[in-house]
């Protein structure tokens, strides 16, 4: 599942001795992202550098990755490059967080508390990606013409068969 990278991190330890992780994650492995995937073949490629400025723990680094997403309008395999950049403050107290530079998403940990490394990808990758993914292109043009008259005839039976539609009338002609 992970290849070069370690599973459980110690953010504020890695953060205090300046490392450097870089490698890749399985994306079959990401269980959160793969529901959105149409192809969970393939790896992130994850370039995290700990450190601190002044007393601020941070990570800074970088997700690349191609990514085969499902469009909502198709359902097919919709090709999608990520490029993300992660900037985050490694706080313990959400005082801390709200105290962030701007720039910075915060990080919340325990103290000496070993996360899930890919967790923290996983987390970054969800909000790099859309919420509904679609093709640039008319990927519907073909089916949503037979679909129309579908559509129309349902409509007009809900319309007929709606005990409100007396309500609407009255409203139509003034006499509410």
């Amino acid at each position: 599942m992970l290849d070069q990278l370690p599973e459980y991190i110690d953010p504020l330890y890695l953060a205090d001795k300046r490392a450097e992780l870089k490698g890749k994650i399985a994306l079959s492995g990401l269980g959160r992202v793969a529901d959105m995937l149409h192809s969970t073949e393939g790896a992130i490629a994850v370039e995290l550098i700990f450190g601190r400025e002044g007393r601020l723990a941070k990570i800074e680094g970088r997700l690349d990755a191609i990514l085969q997403l499902q469009c909502q309008n198709c359902l097919q395999a919709l090709t999608l490059p990520v490029n993300g950049i992660i900037k985050l403050g490694i706080v313990t107290t959400l005082d801390q967080a709200d105290r962030l530079p701007k720039d910075y998403e915060p990080l919340l940990v325990a103290e000496a508390q070993k996360i899930q490394l890919k967790d923290i990808i996983e987390d970054e990758l969800l909000l790099i990606l859309p919420s509904f993914p679609k093709h640039q292109h008319a990927c519907l043009t073909a089916t949503s013409t037979t679909n129309n008259v579908n559509i129309s005839a349902a409509t007009e039976q809900l319309t007929a068969e709606n005990p409100f539609s007396i309500l609407a009338n009255l409203k139509n002609t003034g006499d509410l």
